[in-house]
């Protein structure tokens, strides 16, 4: 399980894991706000709900002046019915044929209504939808504009201040490496590159911190008289008993 010693207390290794582990999540954090990932997915957010606003406007647009269109189409075949209707019994039609063709033509007139009043209806209950959805689509991008604007103004801020906790967290990981033998930095560094970034984990009541396995009893016993480095017989990350 190896032979070199540390030459300062194990608990430093876990410090170092520590530091790692900040190190990582602030470069992260570092390279989103220089490369402006979260302004940018907010501003694509923004373009979509600018665009499905500006397409709810525009099939409502188109529905209401179909509706309009709908309903001059029924005033004017009503007005034909009524023409039709006046003639009937003005006294002014005496001939049965042309009377009889006269009420032909308005039952034709009424039926043509009643199918245009139907569309007249789906357009109206359409209408009424889209016009249900505008509030929340004007709400949706409203939002997103302001998401812009708080980012556009605290990311300068955060980035000055990520750098700074970078900057420091680096300057104490040089010194905690200082006080860690060199074979077990290698060691580390290797672990920590193929083991997501944890090289070394605590030991706590039996189980590895890293892996989160349980060691078996016969393997702990064997670590505990062994005056090497510890490591997990799972996951093989170095162990740090707490």
């Amino acid at each position: 399980m190896g032979s070199y010693r540390l030459v300062s207390a194990p608990l430093k290794l876990l410090e170092l894991q520590a530091l790692d582990t900040t190190i990582d999540r602030l470069g992260t954090r570092r390279n989103q706000l220089e490369g402006a990932a979260e302004l940018a997915d907010a501003r694509l957010v923004l373009d979509r709900a600018e665009a499905g606003l500006g397409e709810l406007k525009l099939a409502l647009d188109a529905t209401t002046r179909e509706q309009r269109r709908l309903e001059s189409d029924v005033d004017s075949l009503q007005r034909k019915v009524d023409a039709e209707r006046a003639r009937l019994y003005d006294g002014s039609v005496a001939n049965p044929k042309e009377l009889q063709s006269i009420e032909h033509e308005v039952q034709g007139i009424l039926s043509r209504k009643s199918r245009i009043e139907d569309q007249l209806l789906e357009r109206m209950e359409e209408r009424e939808e889209l016009e249900g959805r505008v509030p929340g689509a004007e709400a949706e991008a409203t939002a997103a504009r302001e998401r812009i604007a708080l980012l556009e103004s605290t990311t300068a801020r955060e980035l000055v201040d990520v750098s700074r906790q970078l900057e420091d967290r680096v300057r104490e990981r040089e010194a905690a490496a200082a006080e860690i033998d060199p074979e077990l930095l290698v060691l580390y560094g290797d672990l920590r590159r193929q083991k997501q970034g944890v090289g070394a984990a605590a030991l706590v009541a039996g189980v590895c911190q890293g892996c989160h396995q349980q060691l078996s009893p016969v393997y702990l016993d064997r670590l505990k008289r062994d005056d090497g480095i510890w490591r997990c017989e799972h996951c093989r990350r170095i162990l740090i008993a707490r």
